[in-house]
């Protein structure tokens, strides 16, 4: 299989992205009569019976077992279908996933992934997803789903500092105080042109530095004062770079922050929600319109991951179940067990992230970040 970077560096994001570059109001959504795809029901309701032969085997992109409890969210579907669902996931951006599923589709191979929301308009701009929306997604928000179908979001985080304090003796404790000299190579972030992570931290600084959804100039400008600043790390943003200390300081979502503080055993973590504001991040899952020899198990796991089981797995990882957080599900005590103390999320906000222009996002992050003094 091709490597997600090589498709990245094959397809541009631009032209991908152009897709969007009017907002939610004016997407070119394909006919769902495409050759490939003619005379097949996605709208149909699946079929339970299949369920299990078509779960044999399964690729996923972007559906690591960590990501907010994945893993058991996967494995408990599957074993009340009796499916075995030997899987391969790949790590990679929501643009890499979408990229991925049109690159494939004459011989479809990834079902589904996870992407941040801004992503699921594009994808449905795209045409990899179907026209499918599952039991419960008429309890969602207009913005948190698709508008034919395809996709739904599943669960939220706070974006929020991932912190080795073997590392940094001083967390910082707001966005203000990342600009200050001692976290200087320090700090790891997503890029917002790729990933749902990036874009919320993004959306997250503008508005703690006076900015709103509609106006991200603030957040910009932060970045770039961070990159001035060289506060910025050249190091990735995963797991080993926290322990190793190449990037102690991670701008990341609380509840993988939260994840990684249970597993780590030679260091401490420390997961700072920052006290000049954030947002609720939600993420979404969306299946290939592609794979049409999956359909009935892909739609059996969106309905899924909107019933009352699979959103508790979710809150139990850390995460906010988007049913939670919308008003349509009590929680048991056992599953916010681990979640940050109820005053941390004080300064976090809930915005529609699909209200902004992604090309525009991405262009310039280009040119009022990226290009920072080069």
């Amino acid at each position: 299989m091709r490597t997600p970077r090589t498709l990245v560096a094959a397809l541009s994001v631009g032209a991908l992205l152009s897709l969007a570059g009017c907002g939610t109001t004016k997407w070119n959504v394909p006919d769902p009569a495409d050759a490939r795809i003619t005379g097949f029901d996605w709208k149909a309701a699946p079929d339970a019976a299949k369920v299990a032969a078509q779960g044999a085997d399964l690729t996923t992109y972007g559906l690591p077992d960590d990501w907010a409890g994945y893993g058991e969210v996967i494995a408990s579907f599957c074993a009340a279908h009796k499916a075995a669902c030997a899987r391969t996931s790949t790590k990679m951006s929501s643009l890499e996933e979408i990229q991925l599923f049109d690159a494939e589709q004459e011989t479809a191979v990834g079902t589904a992934g996870d992407i941040g929301l801004l992503w699921g308009p594009v994808a449905e701009a795209k045409g990899v997803v179907p026209d499918y929306l599952p039991r419960g997604a008429d309890g969602l928000k207009d913005w948190q789903r698709g508008r034919r179908g395809g996709w739904v979001a599943t669960f939220a985080g706070s974006i929020a500092f991932v912190v080795n304090t073997n590392k940094v003796k001083h967390p910082p404790k707001s966005w203000a105080d990342l600009l200050k000299p001692e976290y200087k190579g320090m700090i790891a972030i997503r890029d917002p042109r790729e990933y749902g992570t990036g874009q919320y931290m993004l959306i997250a600084a503008a508005i703690a530095n006076g900015g709103a959804v509609n106006d991200l100039g603030p957040g910009y400008d932060f970045f770039a004062r961070l990159k001035r600043a060289g506060n910025l790390s050249t190091g990735p943003l995963n797991k080993t770079a926290l322990k190793s200390g190449a990037s102690p300081i991670q701008i990341d979502f609380d509840f993988s922050g939260i994840a990684q503080r249970a597993k780590a055993r030679t260091y401490k973590i420390k997961v700072v929600i920052p006290s000049d504001g954030s947002v609720w991040g939600p993420s979404g899952l969306m299946i290939n319109r592609y794979n049409t020899a999956k359909a009935d198990f892909l739609k059996s796991f969106m309905d899924y991951v909107l019933s009352d089981k699979a959103q508790i797995q979710f809150a139990t990882a850390g995460a906010r179940p988007i049913r939670y957080l919308n008003g349509d599900l009590k929680l048991p005590g056992r599953a916010r067990k681990s979640w940050l103390p109820a005053r941390s999320y004080a300064p976090v906000r809930e915005i529609d992230i699909t209200r902004i222009d992604a090309e525009r996002l991405g262009r310039e992050w280009e040119s009022r970040v990226l290009a920072e003094g080069t």
